[in-house]
């Protein structure tokens, strides 16, 4: 028989071939600890798209662009929907960074301080998530621009837009129907 290693696996395979045997089993417990109640069934799904030939076209667009329409400002409509696209991007960008900032932070205070001071761990991992903490601001803060930038075109543009606006849409006069009596 085999001894443990550190990480509790076998010499022979150094862990790789049960990879993700202690996950299950903490899945197992975690049911098994329900009891008998309702326990949804959970899919993960894991794309690995390293092959960036394989997507189509060779020279496609990199995850970050594709969050936003091209830049193409042609009529006042496209300047909209890039400004919202951009603002809605920023602000789920910004929540899920700020989650994983809260996230870091409790991990990391989870590791013991080398001094062994109070709070020490604490203090650590408050200063490195700060750094995740104030991108997360920063997304948020993009998200305002982009709906300021929006406003702010409407403003500067106003003559513009209302001049096509009476233009396209004329009021339409009554039609008299002469044979409906």
């Amino acid at each position: 028989m085999a001894t443990p290693t550190r990480n509790g696996t076998t010499g022979a395979d150094n862990g790789k071939g049960h990879k993700f045997a202690n996950a299950g089993a903490a899945a197992g417990g975690f049911v098994g600890a329900l009891g008998g109640s309702f326990v949804p069934p959970v899919n993960v799904t894991v794309n690995n798209n390293k092959n960036g030939a394989a997507r189509g076209g060779g020279g496609g667009r990199s995850h970050a662009e594709s969050l936003l329409p091209a830049p193409e400002f042609t009529s006042p409509a496209q300047v909209r929907n890039y400004c919202n696209t951009l603002r809605a991007a920023a602000v789920t960008l910004s929540i899920e960074v700020a989650m994983g900032a809260e996230i870091l932070k409790g991990v990391l205070a989870a590791v013991p301080d080398p001094d062994g001071r109070a709070f020490g761990s604490r203090v650590r991992a408050a200063k490195v998530a700060r750094k995740m903490q104030r991108s997360a601001d920063a997304l948020r803060d993009a998200a305002k621009n982009a709906a300021a930038c929006y406003a702010v075109f409407q403003q500067e543009y106003e003559e513009e837009i209302q001049r096509v606006r009476h233009r396209a849409r004329k009021p339409q006069q009554p039609v008299m129907n002469w044979a409906q009596q």
